[in-house]
């Protein structure tokens, strides 16, 4: 059984730690392994980010924020970032996130969200972040340092809510 709720203080080592991973990778996060905890939780987990954390079967499985894409004027526009577990991949888990923290915006009276910097050659995450809706809307050359390939493009995705 797949379960999404809000996380609590307790959950924050394990997002963390899954954070870590992610950033130590090198081939889809734009935040690195020298990115501090003071950094990520700031990103991650305190307001105006909510985190939510995925389980399933009672095992952590993976998380999202939503928050602001911008301050001010541009505070209607969510931003949301998505980690899963490893041995959880594969399983749709990254497109029930991304549903899940589509019904959070509009619950925040968000009216679209905005995707930053998408690594183009994140083929699952472009996949799956297109099913649920989102367009490319811009590309930026060479944007994003990966650890094997070098220079790849970072994509800015969008859709309405």
């Amino acid at each position: 059984m797949t379960t999404i709720r809000e996380a609590t203080s307790a959950d924050w080592p394990r997002v963390w730690a899954l954070f870590q991973l992610a950033a130590a990778r090198g081939d889809v996060f734009a935040y690195d392994d020298a990115t501090t905890e003071e950094t990520a939780r700031k990103l991650w987990f305190d307001a105006p980010a909510v985190c939510f954390i995925c389980e399933v079967g009672g095992a952590f499985a993976g998380t999202y924020y939503v928050r602001p894409n911008q301050p001010g004027r541009g505070a209607h526009v969510a931003n949301a970032g998505y980690l899963v577990e490893p041995a959880f991949r594969g399983r749709g888990l990254a497109v029930a996130l991304c549903e899940h923290s589509l019904e959070t915006a509009r619950a925040r009276g968000f009216t679209a969200m905005q995707f930053n910097f998408v690594v183009s050659t994140n083929a699952a995450a472009v996949r799956a972040w297109e099913r649920c809706g989102f367009a490319t809307v811009g590309r930026v050359p060479r944007a994003f340092r990966h650890a094997e390939l070098g220079l790849v493009d970072a994509l800015v995705m969008y859709r309405d809510l």
